[in-house]
């Protein structure tokens, strides 16, 4: 039996998204409704991508009876109210990243689906590509040796585009890319929080950060730095080096296709689009949407490989960032 996907938001995001799922069997996933804002810009979505329904209100979505799981791709600072509508309506969830505008709106999310007893995920797409699961495995194995450092650079000349000084949007260069590198570290590292979080940066005059750098140390002396920006294009790669060997991940760290291991390199291919896309890579979204599938064909409530401790963690480095280098949103002092 299919799983049928909701669409909430009809935004650049969501159209990649669906176009990934298109990607995938049409016996395993099937897009029943979308939903918008505006009726017309869902019914215009309905129309690209084949969509069955469109509905002029997220409620409408909401009390889809058909629906399995939701994607919420609103803009970040409605995160928090879009998943609470779907979790308290019984839907399964799996949101854009950041999962929200801080750790009191994560924790209000993950508390709603516990109570609510349905499946939540965030949608760190990166963690799921073959090349991040490879990167896992080996590092479980210990074909490293043991750990030393790990280092990511992600940046993206986005400044030229007003919105991306937009706080109230909540933009700002560690949510909009800053979260890929963090996220990296986290799943390098195990999920284990470091022993100190040390960050440095520049922001715009609208009070966003624009470049930021953040050093990290883990227990047995191990380290990572990530560099981030939206005000520049950087290598957008990541290392990870251990006593007996290193891993290499090219551009692009976000949605890797390729790694170096030791020097060897493999490619990860990925599906071709059948619409021309708004990002990078964004086909590779499909392997987040099947992880969503099986968690729920297996009765989970939470992804192991992106699990609400883990979005909670990613959370509180976020806000400890943040704090560091002087950017606060409305939703930090309600």
């Amino acid at each position: 039996m299919a799983t049928k996907w909701g669409i909430c938001s009809t935004g650049r995001i969501s159209h990649d998204f669906t176009v990934a799922l298109k990607t995938l069997p049409v016996e395993d996933h099937q897009v029943v409704a979308v939903t918008a804002r505006k009726l017309e810009d869902a019914q215009e979505f309905a129309n690209k991508h084949s969509i069955p329904r469109a509905y002029g209100s997220y409620e409408e979505l909401a009390r889809d009876p058909e629906i399995d799981v939701v994607y919420v791709g609103v803009i970040n600072p409605y995160h928090m109210k879009t998943c609470l509508l779907f979790t308290n309506a019984k839907k399964n969830v799996l949101c854009e990243k950041p999962l929200a505008m801080n750790t009191k709106e994560v924790q209000e999310i993950l508390a709603s689906a516990k109570k609510n007893d349905v499946f939540l995920m965030e949608a760190v797409w990166t963690r799921f590509f073959p090349a991040s699961v490879e990167i896992r495995r080996l590092l479980s194995h210990g074909e490293l040796g043991e750990l030393q450092m790990a280092m990511t650079a992600f940046g993206v000349p986005l400044m030229q585009n007003p919105s991306a000084k937009q706080k109230e949007l909540g933009r700002g260069a560690l949510l909009d890319i800053g979260i890929y590198c963090l996220q990296f570290i986290c799943m390098v590292y195990g999920g284990e929080k470091p022993e100190s979080v040390q960050a440095s940066g520049v922001c715009v005059e609208t009070e966003v950060d624009e470049t930021v750098v953040v050093t990290l140390k883990f227990s047995k002396k191990r380290m990572a730095v990530v560099t981030f920006s939206t005000g520049m294009e950087l290598p957008n790669d990541a290392l990870v080096v251990g006593t007996k060997g290193t891993i290499q991940v090219p551009t692009n760290m976000w949605s890797p296709t390729s790694l170096v291991v030791n020097g060897k390199e493999t490619q990860y291919p990925l599906p071709e689009p059948y619409l021309p896309l708004n990002f990078p890579n964004s086909t590779g979204m499909r392997y987040e949407a099947e992880e969503v599938r099986q968690c729920l064909l297996k009765g989970l409530k939470e992804s192991p490989v992106m699990s609400h401790t883990d979005s909670l963690l990613l959370a509180e480095l976020e806000d400890e960032v943040r704090r560091q280098v002087g950017v606060v949103y409305s939703q930090d002092v309600q």
